[in-house]
């Protein structure tokens, strides 16, 4: 059984909103073992709606659209779903008094034209929506040669969208694909390698045709590996996602990092708790994001104390004590300083880790200089260099994201 998702509205195609009810729903979709193969999205007009849902029906067993229920002239889902299945438009009595009820609850007079929102194609069910006047459609549209196309049409409003799916289509779509195949994903974070090495070290993992199949992207500089199942059951799923995780856990060792949604930070924070150890925090080129990114974590957590951020040498003397005269030298990104900032912040906060990012230099992509991070703890103080090349709209995500895994690998005496 697979799906398609359609999202309507001027406002999304022109870019001013952006589409979130289209991932949800996918991923609703795929925990009850639909597959989802497309996603479309079309503007305010009465002839590319009709073209659309006329092409979805045709491809897919499932269609979900959201938007275009509303009461204005440019609310066109109810139209074109009637001219892409040859039926004519009717007024259900039941919707009109829901829509008039919620208008009496909230002490309006209804206005004439919300009665086009209790207008369905012919054959249609009613799909409640207790807060919104919007009622959602179910539609079944016979096929040639196949089986019924399923059709709900929803509100784009996400709180009703959402409303709506938990009481009635995840339910009712999850009945239709009851003892049909499970789908399952298991998501692999990893950091320190680029896409193209990852993949290299996965040689016969990520190919097209394998079972189960095995993806990689890159987001803000992170590698994540999505290995994807199909089976009978959630077991089923699970024993053939298990030893492909199994081997990227072997062949990457410690670039791998998390799992899921994890992010560096929750790994970072844990590993503090854990190990009952205490951070604090220098920044200069990276701006305060590491203490940014750490204290939405730790929020009442003991782990991170605090950090400080730099803008100029004469602040480094002033908070921690680091003479422009002594340590301090005239260039900024240097070693020396970066020892200098995480040995000080150590002292300073009292804290058993400090981490310093020193100054970013000058972008420069034909001859890139390097970014110098510390870490100090009772040992003393490692220094590491990190070329500052790549995007300019992710180097300070990208730097940020080697201080959090130099402290990882050292909580993890890998460093």
């Amino acid at each position: 059984m697979n799906a398609e998702i359609i999202a309507i509205g001027d406002e999304i195609v022109s870019g001013l909103h952006l589409d979130t009810n289209s991932p949800w729903l996918s991923q609703r979709l795929e925990e009850l073992g639909v597959r989802v193969l497309y996603h479309s999205t079309v503007g305010d007009e009465l002839e590319p709606c009709r073209d659309v849902f006329r092409r979805a029906i045709e491809r897919a067993d499932i269609v979900i659209s959201t938007g275009g229920l509303g009461p204005t002239a440019d609310d066109l889902t109810r139209d074109a779903l009637a001219q892409a299945t040859g039926r004519r438009l009717e007024l259900y009595p039941l919707a009109l008094e829901h829509i008039r009820s919620l208008f009496a609850r909230r002490k309006r007079e209804m206005p004439k034209q919300n009665e086009v929102q209790a207008m369905f194609p012919a054959g249609s069910r009613i799909i409640s929506n207790p807060h919104g006047t919007a009622p959602g459609i179910d539609l079944e549209v016979p096929r040639a040669g196949k089986c019924d196309c399923r059709f709900f049409a929803l509100p784009g409003v996400p709180a009703e969208m959402i409303e709506m799916w938990n009481a009635v289509l995840g339910p009712e779509i999850g009945a239709l694909a009851a003892g049909q195949k499970v789908i399952r994903r298991r998501k692999i974070n990893c950091f320190g390698a680029g896409e193209s090495q990852i993949e290299a070290m996965l040689p016969d993992l990520i190919r097209r045709g394998s079972t189960p199949t095995v993806g990689i992207t890159a987001s803000k500089t992170t590698i994540s590996l999505r290995i994807t199942a199909e089976g009978p059951t959630e077991d089923a799923c699970n024993a053939l996602i298990e030893p492909a995780a199994a081997t990227i856990y072997k062949c990457l060792g410690t670039l791998v990092f998390s799992e899921g949604d994890e992010e560096l930070q929750h790994v970072v924070v844990r590993l503090l708790r854990e190990r009952e150890k205490t951070l604090a925090t220098v920044e200069w080129g990276t701006a305060g994001l590491i203490a940014y990114w750490l204290g939405e974590v730790a929020q009442s957590d003991k782990g991170f104390l605090g950090g400080l951020v730099v803008r100029y040498p004469e602040i480094l003397a002033l908070e921690l004590g680091i003479s422009r005269d002594s340590s301090l030298n005239q260039q900024t990104q240097s070693e020396d300083n970066a020892r200098s900032m995480a040995a000080a912040c150590r002292q300073r906060f009292g804290a058993d880790y400090a981490l310093a990012v020193g100054c970013f230099p000058r972008f420069d992509p034909r001859e890139p200089m390097p970014v110098y991070l510390a870490l100090a703890d009772a040992k003393g103080v490692i220094v590491k260099s990190i070329p500052y090349a790549g995007h300019p709209a992710t180097l300070r995500i990208y730097i940020a994201k080697h201080a959090l895994n130099m402290l990882r690998l050292a909580l993890l005496d890998a460093l």
